[in-house]
């Protein structure tokens, strides 16, 4: 891929990004971010358990190695793992009560009204 491809495949597809006030896990994947999403999303103790065994596997697993495509390594603990509006959390009760910058965030993305209440 030259320069200029990878240049552009970089910029995001909807040219566009919110700021909006977001409960995040740290950046990373480790066995505290895990316990950490769990608690966030209240999840049972079996789904933790299932979660950390599985993150004990991908640890052992190598990425594959493909002969043609050439593309920069991917650092996964640059990566946020988990993230979601703080309003979520209070699960409003109408879009009165939604935040702004998101409902102006579905309306570039075409998101029916009736979905977007299903969403906030």
């Amino acid at each position: 891929m030259k320069q200029q491809e990878l240049e552009k495949s970089k910029e995001y597809k909807y040219g566009f990004t919110t700021d909006i006030e977001s409960v995040r896990a740290p950046k990373g994947l480790n066995k505290e971010v895990i316990r950490f999403i769990s608690k966030i999303k209240k999840e049972p103790e079996w789904m933790l358990n299932w979660r950390l065994k599985a993150y004990d596997r991908l640890k052992n697993i190598k990425e594959p190695n493909w002969q043609k495509p050439k593309y920069p390594k991917i650092d996964y603990q640059d990566l946020y793992y988990y993230s979601a509006p703080k309003s979520a959390k209070d699960k409003p009760k109408s879009l009165d009560e939604v935040d702004p910058k998101l409902l102006e965030t579905y309306a570039k993305l075409g998101i029916p009204l009736k979905e977007q209440e299903k969403l906030s």
